[in-house]
């Protein structure tokens, strides 16, 4: 009897395959591979490949009945046999034999033993690095990805065992891995069949990393020992090396299944583990393919929007992860559909919480104020992601974005593109506006355009500019913050932090270019808009400290970065301005506000003096600021703005030295080769059609009559294109419904007459029209007018007990009136 159990005379007349695999095991499995007779297998195999099928279905029966009778001694044999059989043969011969071998790690796997599982792993894992001369069009690995991806979730009550058989099936679906994106049929392992079953599995394993931030980036190099040992480790490994290998066509279907598994597990709040996911998904795939992961993403967030605040908002981190990755590379079509996705979920979130708001009406309820705090953590979210993800765009994309996120604010007169907010009242409107604004101003960070017209063009500075976002405080500061991001193109906001007097300018080491023609030719278009919104923001009672210092600082940047001598002479009529504002009180401003003015005008005229460095300019204000620093410390900033301030009871007692005097600026200036007569016009805003026909405060109690100046020298033509003021047309001014068409370009004309026009023929043409104005005046308002006794185009007033001094013609002001 020999080793195969049979008779000596009937294995003589045995198949010579047959004897020499039976030679290859010993009595007693103990003593292991017979090696001299594997050398002589090995040789009859490589010298006839034709036997090597015949040869693996015999190695395949044995080892069946090896693995039934639990002799596993000789399963370990036939294995080893078969791992140095496949190593040896190359021929195209050895197609049949793998499909022997590979029924043989097939029947080790379905065996319940574990060390059989893992000695199956390991044999296919060794026939996954050998590459084969030519594809096989018929293999396919459904089995094995079913099996090794079963052995991942391995609960085997010994916890060494465990992790053995979790390492063995992680090693598995590596080698399947491997094995199929080597062949030329690779697309069969990317089905969405098998990456419901890969995919989980690793993620599944990767749980179990303890320091999860140790491993976030681009690939480690853990030690083989380490890599051996912790699943965790050979999981995040293999995830890489998948989305490493992933193509364009099969990308999605290796990330949806990430999502269904962070769903299933509730692994969105906490949301550490999903961002750690994320990250590691876009620094392993090709850059080019990152705009998959962010539509995946948003497809994700926009099926998911019902669910609570916190999914949400983990969703929309994660999102803010893979945004900041994809940023620096390819970011493909999908930066609009980021945007729009993301602004979208914004008026979501704010129609949820004024619901949950208008819900809780009468009641306390600790879990409503609770939803509506999630709800700001996903509004937070959202905004963080888009002005990180504008801020990290080119700048010839930044300006689109930044059109984009102007256009969906709610202002009064923008399009239809803006965010509806219709439904959700004034306070939702305002929560929309102040979180697109916030976003806003994280894009327009550290933008920086060679022209401030390009930074500001026209579609992107009025709504910027609208009364309807100077609402309250936080809307105006962020809207003054946004201009500072524009403006300021040399970073010198940070030396300008904090209204102060400045002793010597000179130390801040401002930097500045000389202005160019495109800046010239935008302050001459869009100067006054941005003097405008200064002066306004300057009326509003709720203004606080931050409001007065991000003026001051708006000031400041308009004069470093676009003033030449003419918007000098404008910004100093601005000033004064804002002094009568404080002197005069029409609008019955608190003291604090109208000392923050003061302090304000102060602390700007000492820097604008230093900057333009006319001698007489700086001495006059430097004795006024001393004047104040010994009467009136309250007209200072380092008094005004602290928290133990005194305030005076009235502003009317104080003598003329504590103000700053147009006639004596204009005698500085003047000295100094300034063109200084438009000094002694006071500025007044212009009033735009918001101003008629928005519900909110006029610009001032006394509204500015715009007369139309049209071209020609003729009384009579001018009489004539003059409309009739009666009741109903007055009636028809002020209708907040709207205006017809002829108006509006009637208007636009005037507007246009008053911006480009010489000065000097404005004056000239209003001056002629002083008589005309008399006779109408004088028919609506019963006015007494005493003529000008020189042709200086001004006149004295008097309405009721009423006394108006001298003003130009064509600043005169009225209440309540508006003449066109």
């Amino acid at each position: 009897m020999g080793r195969t159990g049979v008779c000596c005379c009937c294995a003589a007349l045995r198949p010579r395959y047959k004897r020499l695999v039976d030679n290859i095991f010993p009595e007693d499995p103990k003593d292991g591979l017979v090696k001299a007779d594997m050398e002589k297998l090995t040789f009859y195999a490589v010298s006839a490949p034709e036997k090597l099928d015949r040869i693996g279905a015999y190695l395949a029966e044995r080892l069946s009945r090896d693995v039934v009778r639990h002799r596993y001694g000789y399963v370990l044999i036939a294995m080893e046999a078969l791992d140095q059989l496949l190593m040896a043969c190359h021929s195209q011969s050895i197609k049949p034999f793998v499909e022997s071998f590979l029924q043989m790690v097939a029947k080790l796997l379905e065996s319940g033993e574990p060390k059989l599982q893992v000695l199956g792993t390991n044999s296919f894992v060794k026939f996954a690095n050998i590459e084969e001369d030519t594809p096989s069009y018929h293999r396919r690995y459904d089995f094995f990805v079913s099996r090794f991806s079963a052995m991942c979730h391995s609960c085997h009550s010994d916890p060494e065992t465990r992790t053995e058989i979790r390492i063995a099936g992680i090693r598995g679906i590596q080698g399947v891995v491997r094995k199929t994106v080597n062949d030329e049929l690779r697309a069969t392992i990317w089905e969405p069949q098998h990456m419901d079953k890969i995919v989980p599995s690793l993620l599944f394993n990767m749980q179990k990393i303890e320091d999860i931030d140790s491993r976030i980036g681009p690939p480690s190099s853990p030690t083989g020992g380490e890599k051996e040992e912790n699943p965790a480790v050979l999981a995040e490994n293999c995830f890489r090396e998948l989305l490493g290998r992933a193509t364009y066509g099969n990308m999605n279907n290796a990330v949806r299944p990430v999502f269904a598994h962070l769903d299933h597990h509730r692994l969105w709040d906490p949301n550490e583990f999903a961002v750690s996911c994320f990250k590691i998904i876009m620094y392993s795939i090709q850059a080019q393919y990152s705009h998959h992961v962010i539509q995946e993403t948003l497809g994700h967030l926009d099926a998911r929007k019902r669910d609570s605040p916190r999914v949400r908002a983990g969703i929309i981190q994660v999102l803010l992860e893979a945004v900041a990755i994809a940023a620096k590379g390819s970011i493909g079509p999908t930066v609009l559909e980021v945007f729009n996705t993301l602004l979208k979920h914004l008026r979501i979130s704010v129609d949820f919480e004024l619901g949950e708001r208008r819900s809780s009406t009468g009641s306390t309820s600790f879990s409503t104020s609770s939803k509506e705090s999630d709800e700001r953590i996903v509004q937070n979210a959202i905004i963080q992601t888009i002005g990180f993800f504008g801020s990290n765009l080119p700048d010839y994309q930044r300006s689109e974005i930044m059109m984009f996120v102007m256009g969906k604010v709610p202002v009064f007169g923008t399009s239809s593109h803006s965010l509806d907010t219709s439904h959700l009242g004034d306070l939702g409107t305002r929560r929309i506006q102040i979180m697109l604004l916030r976003s806003l101003l994280m894009v327009t960070s550290g933008y920086n355009a060679k022209t401030i017209a390009a930074a500001l063009p026209a579609p992107f500075l009025d709504p910027l500019l609208s009364p309807s976002l100077m609402e309250d405080s936080e809307l105006r500061q962020l809207v003054l913050e946004i201009l500072h991001n524009l403006i300021d193109r040399h970073d010198n906001r940070a030396k300008l932090r904090g209204i102060r007097i400045i002793p010597d300018v000179s130390d801040l080491k401002i930097k500045r270019d000389k202005i160019s023609r495109q800046d010239v030719s935008f302050m001459k278009k869009h100067g006054q808009q941005l003097y405008r919104h200064i002066y306004l923001g300057c009326k509003e009672e709720d203004n606080v400290q931050k409001n007065f210092e991000l003026l001051y600082t708006s000031l400041a940047l308009i004069t470093i970065e676009l003033a030449n001598e003419e918007v000098v002479i404008d910004l100093i009529r601005l000033a004064i301005a804002l002094q009568d504002i404080a002197i005069i009180n029409e609008d019955n401003l608190p003291m604090f506000n109208r000392c923050g003015v003061m302090a304000l005008v102060a602390a700007y005229l000492n820097f604008l003096s230093q900057m333009i460095a006319v001698p007489a300019f700086c001495q006059h204000v430097s004795k006024v600021i001393e004047t104040r620093t010994v009467e009136a410390p309250y007209f200072l900033p380092e008094n005004i703005f602290k928290d133990k301030r005194i305030l005076p009871k009235s502003l009317e007692k104080h003598e003329k030295n504590l103000f700053f005097l147009t006639n004596k600026i204009a005698e500085s200036l003047g000295g100094s080769g300034y063109s200084v007569e438009r000094l002694s016009v006071p500025y007044v805003p212009q009033v735009t059609d918001e101003d008629r026909l928005s519900r909110r405060k006029s610009i001032v109690d006394t509204v500015s009559i715009q007369v139309d100046i049209l071209p020609g020298n003729n009384t009579e033509d001018k009489v004539s294109n003059t409309e009739e003021i009666t009741f109903e047309a007055l009636k028809k001014a002020i209708d907040n419904t709207g205006l017809e068409e002829q108006e509006k370009e009637k208007r636009r004309l005037v507007i246009e007459k008053f911006q480009k026009a010489p000065f000097e023929e404005i004056a000239a043409q209003c001056e002629t029209k002083a008589n005309f104005l008399h006779d109408r005046l004088s028919q609506i308002l019963e006015l007494t007018i005493r003529p000008p006794p020189s042709p200086s185009g001004t006149m004295t007033i008097t309405a009721g007990h009423a006394h108006y001094q001298s003003v130009p013609v064509y600043e005169m002001k009225f209440p309540d009136l508006c003449v066109y």
